[in-house]
């Protein structure tokens, strides 16, 4: 499988809107430790679940990114297909 143009600039958006996330949290707790010591379900605090949830966000847009890139291939493909290309 290539990488075209437009799955490279989908995966620098999704990168950039991770890395913009992740920048907030890091100056969250840089700058304003108080907030992210308040607990949290199962008593647990904000940081912590914070860090939790950019993980499972990560994972979510490594999912997100397989998807978009795997149904615009599909249909990339099909166009092909269908015009008779890629036919023995």
């Amino acid at each position: 499988m290539t990488t075209n143009r437009s799955q490279q600039q989908i995966g620098l958006v999704l990168f950039f809107f991770y890395l913009l996330l992740y920048a907030g949290f890091v100056l969250l707790m840089a700058f304003d430790v108080e907030r992210l010591q308040v607990l949290g379900p199962a008593r647990i605090n904000l940081a912590v679940w914070s860090g939790f949830g950019l993980i499972v966000l990560a994972l979510v847009l490594a999912l997100v990114y397989g998807w978009i890139c795997r149904s615009k291939g599909a249909a990339v493909d099909g166009d092909t297909t269908a015009a008779g290309e890629g036919q023995e």
